[in-house]
């Protein structure tokens, strides 16, 4: 995780579905134009790539744009693949990017999907391993975009956009993977691979919880695995909250959460790209959860 991401943010808008318009102080719809520095927010995944550009108050300026994510993937694939993606997107002032795996100063530390010869699940590539074994992303992606870049990984980046900066908050990603991000009184903690660490049956939370066991077991025993995932995480953080984000979360069951968890939309991987460059007011209501 970069070490300079700092504490979390202001001014992520609910609406960041909706790209900002306008000209002016305002728009035709009397809505407020835009405001500069723009951010390009990426969230590189290991099913799909996502950006969109985001203004000065956290709100979207253009429609999202997705792809899949391809299989092989070298770096320089990668960046290739997201140059293409970004391509419509308006001209922004700096960027910021969510990457599936350990990240440091920018540098990559781990990417367990991307060493694989076709995507989770798959044999791991020795040569790719060697490709992305600390390779510096946001140096790469700087000289690439054209704008300074900061790279952390993606459930930090989704949990900058939706903590409160009060107390121990926790952050799982529940996609392709499992991910975590924690925040103590709104600032970002040293990144851990909880997601790699022995969970059942000899196998971790990333295995046990991915999107191809989700779907070979179902969603009622996958639920079952969440509801022991979320008790292992209180017993080994004692968070004062839990957020629940990611492509599956609206998978997870919600009849039995007790009052400090949330589920929250999975937007919050691009709306936290800001969080990267905008620090937050520690103890503000500020930020963009939803249930």
């Amino acid at each position: 995780m970069n070490d300079d991401t700092g504490s979390v943010p202001t001014g992520i808008q609910d609406s960041a579905d909706t790209p900002a318009t306008g000209s002016g102080p305002t728009g035709d719809d009397g809505r407020a134009a835009p405001k500069h520095p723009f951010t390009l927010s990426v969230d590189i995944g290991g099913t799909g790539l996502k950006a969109s550009v985001l203004d000065a108050d956290g709100a979207m300026v253009a429609d999202r744009v997705k792809i899949p994510t391809p299989y092989p993937l070298p770096p320089d694939k990668l960046i290739a693949s997201l140059k293409r993606l970004i391509a419509p997107l308006p001209k922004a002032e700096r960027a910021s990017a969510g990457f599936p795996g350990m990240v440091r100063d920018g540098i990559v530390l781990s990417c367990p999907h991307f060493v694989t010869v076709a995507g989770p699940g798959t044999a791991v590539d020795p040569h790719l391993q060697r490709l992305w074994d600390r390779f510096d992303l946001a140096s790469h992606l700087t000289r690439e975009f054209g704008i300074p870049t900061k790279v952390a990984n993606d459930a930090d980046i989704q949990g900058a956009a939706v903590v409160k900066g009060v107390g121990l908050e926790l952050v799982v990603t529940l996609g392709t993977g499992f991910g975590t991000g924690l925040f103590f009184n709104g600032e970002l903690l040293p990144h851990l691979e909880i997601a790699h660490q022995p969970f059942r049956k000899g196998e971790d939370y990333d295995g046990q919880l991915g999107e191809t066991t989700r779907k070979e077991i179902g969603e009622e025993r996958w639920n079952k695995r969440v509801t022991k995932a979320i008790a292992n995480m209180r017993a080994l953080t004692a968070f004062d909250h839990l957020y629940i984000g990611g492509g599956n979360s609206r998978r997870v069951a919600r009849d039995h959460l007790a009052d400090d968890v949330t589920v929250v939309d999975n937007s919050a991987g691009i709306l936290g790209g800001i969080r990267l460059w905008v620090p937050l007011r520690p103890g503000s209501d500020d930020s963009a959860a939803g249930g």
